[in-house]
């Protein structure tokens, strides 16, 4: 459902009301066929999406997949290749291109930084840090790279984080607020809280009933304490400019999870083109 209503808006924001271009230069019985090939070096991803919006755009295309989601690719390969109505593949061509070196940008990048990890106990965390109306499909990618999504959106746990406290009072009060909130569900939410240092930690673990400690801008060794003191009584998680260059030593301190936002906001898209045969 969700996918099917990001490729319908995607289009209406493409193809308006219509693609004249097209329309105007290439006969509406016209058949044809095109390959999607790679220009670059990386992590493929978005093939399956691919595939709803060439069915979305027009259920009579066919497509032949050489290549699948998550595989390394090279320069010169053929991932795919679409027939069918000209017009059909010249109105989905920017839309399957731009999914799919999002994408596969973020899943090159994601699986970089899974290895980096690789040997420790710790998981790579996407963030909410997405593109607008993109985010399934950044997620998707961050998947296909290695790493767990996160919560995906604000409906789908209760993470208090620095301003919830501040705006509530402080970490009693957001944390008393929350439990009672969560009383009023069908089905309660998880509860993660941020903590900005050591003393709101041990705010935090006295008052418990929590699932997951954020533990925001600490450095490898404070945060390496942190873990020896929660002792496992609550899932953990790092965040705050963490980069590829430190994050080993973050990885390396025990903790459970590790967020980047940098998965979906500071990352180069891979070049595809596709090119009629």
């Amino acid at each position: 459902m969700y996918v099917q209503a990001f490729i319908q808006s995607a289009l209406r924001e493409d193809v308006g009301d219509g693609d004249h271009t097209s329309l105007s230069t290439v006969p509406a019985d016209a058949k044809g066929t095109a390959q999607l090939k790679v220009k670059d070096r990386g992590i493929l991803a978005g093939v399956e999406l691919s595939l709803a919006i060439f069915k979305e755009v027009d259920p009579a295309l066919q497509v032949k997949v050489f290549i699948h989601d998550g595989t390394w690719i090279e320069p010169g390969q053929v991932v795919l290749e679409v027939s069918g109505s000209s017009q059909s593949i010249l109105k989905a061509e920017r839309l399957v291109l731009n999914c799919m070196q999002r994408m596969s940008g973020i899943a090159t990048y994601t699986r970089s930084l899974v290895n980096i990890l690789e040997g420790t106990r710790a998981k790579l965390l996407d963030t909410r840090k997405t593109t607008p109306n993109f985010r399934l499909a950044e997620k998707w990618a961050c998947k296909i790279g290695g790493a767990v999504n996160h919560r995906y959106g604000l409906f789908d746990m209760i993470l208090i984080k620095d301003n919830h406290v501040d705006f509530a009072g402080g970490i009693k009060q957001a944390l008393e607020k929350a439990f009672s909130y969560n009383k009023t569900l069908e089905k309660p939410l998880d509860i993660e809280i941020e903590v900005r240092n050591e003393t709101e930690l041990d705010e935090v673990m006295a008052i418990g009933g929590i699932q997951r400690i954020m533990l925001d801008n600490f450095t490898p060794d404070r945060l390496r304490d942190a873990i020896r003191k929660i002792n496992g009584r609550f899932i953990t998680e790092a965040s705050g400019g963490i980069t590829e260059k430190t994050l080993r030593a973050y990885g390396e301190t025990g903790v459970d999870y590790i967020s980047v936002g940098a998965l979906t906001h500071q990352v180069k898209s891979l070049d595809l083109s596709l090119k009629a045969k």
